[in-house]
């Protein structure tokens, strides 16, 4: 008879019995790399879950879970307008407040209808019993953004129940111990509020093992670029630089509306952040956006510069890539009304030396918006373009989510093997959808794991390390054109040139 066994559990050593005897195998460890263009923002809304990050993928999905866009630099679903018409399509999304904010209320009766959650957004749920089939009642509660739901029952606390057992409920209701009749009848909930704009504090949020909120709220949701929406509070920046070094996301922040180049200038250097390449810090030249719901409104450049990034392989850079949807600039004015002035190159030169990127039209390519930087905050040039931290980011989280398979192996020529196998074939697969590249012909990767850099004494106490050396594409930032032209130049050329 067969034998069948799974790889590992057969000591074929030790068989007795004349037999044939089936391994299976596990195949070959490919390694599938992990998304590099979702986009975490943290922000207001005026509905929603508070603290949890919500997955979106537009503007439908946001209004179903946010409601209506609020007029605010901080406000998820301006940033998400924004980041879409970039061509980012992948959003978690994380509601804070600042604790004033209140659900809106209403009463049928002596029963009690509150929104499930807060927000001005509430405001606007209407909700209406009738009579039905029968002695069955049907309470219908709609909202003209967050949707239409009907329960039916024969009492107020099956209704109610119908309400908790409905996980996309817009109210719950609080019923008297005494039970009332159902009787007909509709309310408009009111009371409901926003609150302020929440602080640095609420922005960051909290970084608990049970409940995190804020930025925080982002942890192991997979996003590759994170921006707290219209916060400018350079305090910030250093929590925001830590956060995005151990998670492998590139946070995006700006300065304050308005902000002169100087003081910007001397604002990072006070900020603290040119030490790491985890951060993105934007010009305080705010851009004007002409907003389907509140009309034209200056929002934060990193909103489009985070949607870019979110939009663009993790090899490309943001600079000069056009960008959309920006009708003006603090500086330039609104360009429906002629754009005024544009930065000097002694403007741009004091930005860039500092590591602060800028909006700006014209670009290097021409008359349209973009980032004239493409660079992080380090001062290092070596590890300062977008294309350093975001293909650094995508490879590190793709190692980290899939080489785990590894740890419990026995360790000996057929591991190694089997760990350059994988290895090399995640850097092949990158060479081939050109997130790396040749350059002279010479492949742009090496991978080491064998007995030269895993001695037996390390081995015997278990450690097993692969040496993998990754060479990225440079981005073009100073192209120079020589230029020879005159009577005296000689020129040759071939036949049929």
């Amino acid at each position: 008879m067969v034998k069948i066994y799974q790889d590992g559990s057969l000591n074929t050593t030790a068989l007795t019995v004349p037999n044939l005897y089936v391994q299976i195998v596990q195949p070959q460890t490919v390694l599938n790399g992990v998304s590099s263009n979702r986009l975490g923002v943290v922000g207001t809304a005026s509905w929603g879950a508070i603290g949890k990050p919500v997955i979106i993928g537009g503007m439908g999905d946001y209004l179903a879970a946010f409601g209506t866009k609020q007029a605010l630099a901080t406000n998820i679903g301006v940033a998400v307008n924004v980041a879409l018409l970039q061509g980012a399509s992948d959003f978690r999304c994380v509601r804070v407040t600042d604790g004033t904010d209140k659900a809106a209320t209403g009463t049928l009766g002596t029963v009690g209808l509150t929104a499930v959650c807060t927000g001005a957004a509430g405001n606007a749920i209407t909700a209406t019993l009738v009579a039905g089939s029968g002695s069955n009642y049907v309470l219908t509660v709609s909202h003209p953004t967050l949707g239409t739901s009907s329960y039916t029952g024969t009492t107020w606390t099956a209704i109610a129940a119908a309400f908790v057992a409905d996980a996309s409920a817009l109210v719950v209701a609080t019923v008297p111990s005494t039970v009332p009749a159902l009787t007909a009848g509709t309310v408009t909930l009111s009371g409901g509020s926003d609150g302020g704009v929440p602080t640095t504090a609420q922005f960051l949020g909290t970084d608990g093992t049970a409940t995190r909120t804020g930025m925080y709220a982002l942890r192991n949701s997979g996003c590759a670029i994170g921006v707290l929406a219209g916060l400018t509070d350079a305090s910030s920046w250093t929590t925001q630089q830590a956060f995005g070094l151990g998670e492998g996301v590139y946070m995006v922040t700006c300065f304050a509306s308005g902000m002169s180049v100087a003081n910007a200038v001397s604002g990072i250097v006070s900020a603290g952040v040119t030490g790491s390449y985890s951060l993105k810090a934007m010009h305080g030249d705010w851009l004007y956006w002409n907003d389907d719901t509140n009309g034209i409104m200056l929002v934060p450049p990193s909103l489009f510069a985070a949607g870019k990034l979110a939009a663009l392989s993790p090899e490309q850079s943001s600079l000069n890539k056009q960008l959309f949807g920006v009708v003006g600039s603090q500086k330039s004015g609104l360009t429906s009304v002629g754009q005024a002035l544009t930065y000097s190159d002694a403007e741009l030169s004091a930005l860039f030396g500092a590591g602060i990127d800028v909006i700006a039209n014209p670009s290097p390519g021409g008359s349209y918006w973009s980032c004239r930087l493409g660079h992080n905050t380090s001062s290092s040039a070596a590890v300062s373009g977008d294309n350093y931290t975001r293909l650094t980011n995508y490879i590190a989280e793709t190692l980290a989510t899939g080489m785990g398979v590894y740890i419990g192996e026995v360790i000996n020529d057929g591991l190694f093997g089997g760990v350059r196998a994988t290895l090399l074939g995640f850097l092949k697969t990158m060479l081939d959808a050109g997130l790396l590249g040749l350059y002279g012909g010479a492949i742009p990767y090496t991978v080491v794991c064998d007995t030269s850099n895993n001695t037996q004494d390390r081995t015997a106490l278990g450690y097993l390390q692969a040496d993998v050396a990754v060479r990225y594409q440079g981005i073009v930032e100073k192209f120079i054109v020589n230029l020879q032209g005159g009577t005296t130049v000689t020129v040759t050329t071939s036949s049929g040139s």
